[in-house]
């Protein structure tokens, strides 16, 4: 396994593929971490050994890299969810503004491409203590300009999921790619 040159967790290849029972522990657990052995076997149709033992192999090649809970945001008082795009001078992710980690309002920072260096995920107790962070950030070193987006309802919210889409579906309104087109003519012509 790669060892990590810095805190930022790196995207890495797995040890071995997840076959389609590793996904439906994972599922399982995604819904409810706290289940007893004899009841996610049950879940996913294995017995309470054979999951535990499975579950103990998705542990030790991080398939599952930790187990947490999901906190309430009003219970905590930090019901303003807002996403903050950074522009800055050079590359982002320098210690200057990895520190603004510090703060726990602060749950997600990443490096992205597009019309910013860098994206915050932020949850704040109100506008006032949302105001209190970027003014924090304009005080960084190499920040340059920020665009908040603060979220009015969400929707959907989840943990990363164990399946995968497979074939993503044609819109109807979009036009189909030239060899698709070519494929389908051929056919045609054969019959």
């Amino acid at each position: 396994m790669k060892q990590e040159t810095d805190d930022i967790r790196q995207n890495r290849v797995p040890e071995r593929d997840l076959d389609e029972m590793d996904r439906k522990l994972l599922g399982a657990l995604c819904e409810d971490a706290t289940v007893s052995y004899a009841e996610l076997g049950e879940k996913v149709g294995l017995s309470a050994p054979a999951a535990h033992e499975r579950v103990k192999r998705l542990r030790r090649s991080q398939a599952i890299r930790s187990t947490s809970v999901l906190i309430d945001p009003v219970a905590v008082n930090k019901p303003l969810l807002a996403f903050v795009h950074v522009d800055t001078r050079g590359w982002g992710k320098t210690p200057e503004l990895m520190a603004i980690s510090a703060y726990p309002e602060v749950e997600e920072i990443h490096s992205v491409a597009g019309d910013a260096c860098m994206l915050l995920k932020v949850r704040a107790r109100d506008t006032r203590a949302l105001e209190g962070l970027l003014a924090k950030l304009y005080d960084t070193p190499g920040v340059m300009a920020t665009r908040s987006y603060v979220v009015l309802s969400t929707y959907l919210e989840r943990p990363v999921q164990p399946g995968s889409t497979t074939v993503w579906p044609m819109p109807s309104y979009m036009a189909q790619p030239i060899e698709h087109r070519r494929n389908v003519n051929a056919i045609a012509k054969a019959d």
